[in-house]
């Protein structure tokens, strides 16, 4: 089956592990086509805007894409690029495996953690009222009125919405994942001790869904007492889903955990769409060197064949990333023992190596 599929390159570091990335796919054997679209700060210097039309045509046309990362200048209307296409597309679930592999870096060992982040609510909706502006003032008297609790009146001022709809959706995602990949065990995250309203109604939401999958293992954490559990004995988990705030948060961490961002791969998924990415950012003073490592993008495309069923690419893929890690010779600087190690190699350099070693692995 042919797989038309939207490359959205980014800037920085992007086009370069965009490109080690797209060779990687291409050498698994799958019948694929490129719908190669641009966004992002050096998009505005030529067009004016961060986010062309033609971007979300592409993916709305595709339903599938696949991102370097991109950088969002100051002063151009956006807060993130990514914020707004995952709002544009409701791409609702952020998807982040944090995975051991051997020859990384790290204090752990075969740790296998699955994030699943709410990526369109919470603190992250955007709903921000600025110091002294008149509304915010309103806001302030307003509070005051209903609630006789009296906010400083030198205060900004963010909205925290959370839904019942929005969390039926995110944990409904997390159960039917742990389904779909034999997975044991979720853990909801949460703060409903404080905060009862809003992390209240996403834990009773999450209480009564698990009860629809009888199959699978349910508990809740607070978020603090979660944030030790995983730095105490991280093996114990398997499936976590949070709201958007703590995902975030608990997603670098769990990162973390597994040796950072460079091997962190990322997917953001909606009913109809899905858009997969590493989750560093553009190191743009790296930009054009071949210093980066492209792990974190190869491993989101990893996810991303298993999302379109090409369970056996994503499989050859990502057994060959792990194995020349593991054997450390054909590897970027971060995943040598040493980081001024010469015999480091570059960016296109490494997906030699993972091309190579998918040609033996398939035969």
């Amino acid at each position: 089956m042919k797989h038309i599929i939207t490359l959205i390159p980014g800037d920085g570091t992007g086009p370069e592990i965009s490109e080690a990335t797209v060779r990687v796919v291409e050498a698994t054997g799958i019948d694929v086509e490129w719908d190669v679209v641009n966004a992002g700060a050096e998009v505005y210097e030529k067009e004016g805007t961060v986010l062309p039309d033609k971007v979300l045509d592409s993916l709305r046309k595709n339903k599938i894409g696949i991102k370097g990362p991109i950088t969002t200048p100051v002063g151009t209307g956006f807060r993130s690029v990514n914020v707004a296409m995952r709002k544009i597309f409701d791409l609702y679930a952020c998807l982040r495996p944090c995975k051991s592999y051997p020859g990384v870096k790290s204090r752990y060992k075969d740790l296998d953690l699955i994030i699943v982040r709410e990526n369109t609510e919470d603190l992250y909706a955007g709903i921000e009222f600025e110091l002294n502006k008149p509304e915010t003032l309103e806001i302030i008297d307003f509070i005051k009125s209903k609630k006789d609790i009296q906010i400083k009146k030198d205060s900004g001022i963010s909205i925290k919405p959370i839904s019942v709809s929005g969390s039926e959706k995110i944990i409904r995602f997390a159960f039917e994942y742990a389904k779909k990949n034999n997975r044991k065990k979720v853990t909801g995250v949460h703060k409903a001790n404080i905060i009862k309203y809003t992390d209240g109604l996403f834990l009773d939401t999450f209480r009564r869904i698990a009860l629809e999958y009888p199959g699978i293992e349910s508990e809740d954490r607070i978020v603090d007492n979660m944030c030790m559990q995983l730095v105490q004995k991280p093996e114990i988990y398997d499936v976590l889903v949070l709201p958007n705030l703590y995902g975030d948060i608990l997603s670098d961490l769990a990162a973390g955990l597994v040796g950072g961002l460079g091997v962190a791969p990322g997917a953001n998924i909606g009913d109809e769409i899905a858009l997969f990415e590493a989750t560093h950012g553009s190191a743009p003073k790296y930009k054009g060197l071949n210093r980066i490592n492209p792990t974190a993008l190869m491993l989101s495309a990893v996810l991303m064949l298993r999302h379109i069923n090409e369970s056996k690419a994503a499989d050859v893929l990502e057994k060959s990333i792990a194995e020349v890690i593991k054997e450390g010779k054909d590897v970027t600087y971060d995943l040598k023992p040493y980081r001024d190690d010469p015999s480091a190699v570059g960016t296109s350099q490494m997906a030699d190596a993972i091309i190579k070693k998918i040609k033996e692995l398939s035969g």
